[in-house]
């Protein structure tokens, strides 16, 4: 897995040291509020496990995230094949999870781009990369958009992986080109 440095952020392999804090963040009920429920323990070892897993089965993967000499452990960010049964099934997401002391400091959007960086540059060269999220869930749907992909209202869905009814269950998805990543990181260095 490679470690990819940031301005503030280094993405980096998983370690048996990241168990408890990545366990203590996904029983947060702040961190879960648009998941249908926290996770045990066992199910966030067998999360890392399978983050390994993808790295060393695909070549992308999500990174576990700290703060160079300032935190050790502030969550993942990285790069996801979706698995569960839908219209884009197998597509590349982008993705975050950060503990609640990380919020709103920019690292999610720092992160991501570091991550979509990687996957239309390093990774597969892949031609776009999808991100969705919860209706309700403002701030992560605010990042995706900082970040140029676009909502494409017609590919909204409802998560087939949560429970009829739950107030989660609608979800918003948005898409961004390789191309149009490529003339935003251009436009964003230019003087």
């Amino acid at each position: 897995m490679p470690e990819v440095r940031t301005t503030r952020l280094l993405l980096r392999d998983w370690r048996d040291s990241d168990r408890e804090p990545f366990a203590a963040m996904k029983a947060d009920p702040r961190v879960m509020a648009h998941f249908p429920a926290p996770a045990s323990r066992a199910e966030t070892d067998a999360m890392i496990d399978a983050m390994r897993a993808t790295w060393a089965e695909r070549g992308l993967g999500m990174w576990a995230v700290e703060i160079p000499g300032v935190a050790t452990f502030i969550g993942y960010i990285g790069l996801a094949v979706v698995t569960f049964d839908a219209p884009f099934t197998g597509a590349i997401e982008v993705g975050w999870g950060l503990v609640p002391s990380a919020w709103g400091q920019g690292y999610a959007t720092e992160g991501a781009a570091a991550a979509l960086d990687f996957g239309f540059s390093h990774a597969a060269n892949l031609d776009d990369i999808i991100a969705f999220t919860a209706a309700r869930n403002a701030p992560s749907a605010a990042v995706m958009r900082r970040l140029g992909l676009e909502h494409e209202p017609e590919s909204d869905f409802e998560h087939p992986r949560v429970p009829l009814g739950h107030p989660i269950r609608p979800h918003v998805f948005y898409r961004i080109s390789r191309e149009r990543w490529a003339v935003q990181r251009a436009e964003s260095q230019q003087p």
